[in-house]
């Protein structure tokens, strides 16, 4: 545990609706420390992103960018809007930039719906999926070490990237993930080996690598076929370890079997640093109205709860994370909390009062 008990968090809360569903989250944070107690955190707000861009002309300035190394963990609601753009026409992403600098090849998507939020899929046995998409997020089709060309209106390419210190780093994360949550302790390659030959690259290594974990079974499959697996039987799926677009593609179908991007949270986590973030964006179309669903930025916090717990040993905080989770859980059992993503009305603010009001009644 940190000698002095309190964790020094980077918060970006970025564009959008980031900064309506960061100030509940942090709220909710600072009330479970509390109720806890053994540990505290010292907010440091961070300016970035798309509105950052458009007044000042760069995404990340480099006192946000130094407060994110500093700290000890980084909590990231949205980034980007759609009309603000760099001069070659892609839209702002620092929280790439985040990615790549710190190293957080390891992308962690969880893919488990909440009680009473209402089934996508309609077999019984969905109802309980529980897996997790590993999507290397620093190599693949985002490489910044390779960036795509265009030659006017003849030709435009890119190149993916995966290189073997990268690969070997995170099939042994997945590998250690599939140990810790116990049940199948099976990890899946996704790939395309059959067309590619860096991804016959990817699985050799794969195998290598998950060859000295003996109590977790390996397997793989073919993207394509892996995405109907997601849906006609994901109960069978366990840790899923994918390339960096596959990841991104893949992860937000396992969203959608949760109800929408609004429940799902995710993590990017190197050897020293992680950042928590929801997996949706800014959506500037519903801004400043009250109907963003701060569920998954309230579920990354419980992640980077249970991130800094395991990293200092720090049980409360471990506890903290099972509290969070529960109140969230308790919170939508009922079904009547229905927001907008499935048609209902609930709101930023019922979420946040519905989490708040089950977290006072948890046992932790």
């Amino acid at each position: 545990m940190k000698s002095n008990n309190t964790f020094r968090i980077a918060l970006f809360p970025g564009d959008g609706i980031g900064e309506e569903i960061t100030e509940p989250t942090r709220l909710l944070m600072d009330e479970v420390a509390s109720r806890i107690g053994g540990f505290a955190f010292d907010w440091e707000p961070c300016e970035a992103g798309a509105g950052y861009y458009r007044k000042h002309g760069t995404a990340l300035p480099e006192q946000s960018m130094k407060a994110a190394r500093e700290a000890d963990a980084i909590l990231l609601a949205a980034m980007g809007l759609p009309d603000v753009r760099s001069p070659d026409g892609r839209e702002i992403a620092p929280q790439l930039d985040l990615r790549f600098d710190l190293d957080l090849y390891a992308g962690v998507r969880p893919v488990k719906p909440l009680p009473g939020v209402r089934p996508i899929l309609a077999d019984p046995r969905a109802h309980d999926i529980d897996y997790v998409i590993i999507r290397e997020s620093t190599e693949g089709l985002f490489a910044p070490q390779a960036p795509g060309t265009r030659d006017g209106d003849a030709e435009a390419r890119e190149t993916m990237v995966i290189t073997r210190p990268t690969c070997e780093k995170l099939f042994d994360f997945a590998c250690r993930l599939a140990g810790q949550r116990g049940g199948q302790r099976k990890v899946t390659s996704v790939d395309k080996s059959n067309v590619f030959p860096a991804f016959g690259f990817w699985r050799d290594i794969f195998y290598e690598r998950t060859a000295a974990f003996t109590d977790v079974k390996a397997d793989h499959c073919y993207v394509d076929a892996f995405a109907m697996v997601m849906v006609q039987k994901p109960w069978t799926i366990d840790v899923a370890v994918t390339e960096n677009m596959f990841g991104d593609i893949l992860s937000d179908l396992g969203a959608a079997l949760m109800g929408g991007l609004g429940y799902a949270p995710s993590a990017d986590i190197g050897n020293d640093h992680a950042v928590f973030q929801p997996c949706h964006g800014s959506a500037p179309d519903i801004a400043g109205k009250g109907l963003a669903n701060p569920t998954a930025m309230i579920l990354s916090a419980a992640m980077m709860l249970e991130w800094l717990g395991a990293r200092h040993n720090a049980t409360d905080t471990m506890r903290a994370a099972s509290a969070l989770r529960q109140a969230v859980d308790d919170a939508f059992s009922g079904g009547e909390l229905v927001t907008c993503e499935l048609g209902g009305k609930a709101g930023t603010s019922a979420v946040f009062e519905a989490v708040r009001s089950s977290l006072a009644k948890v046992d932790a």
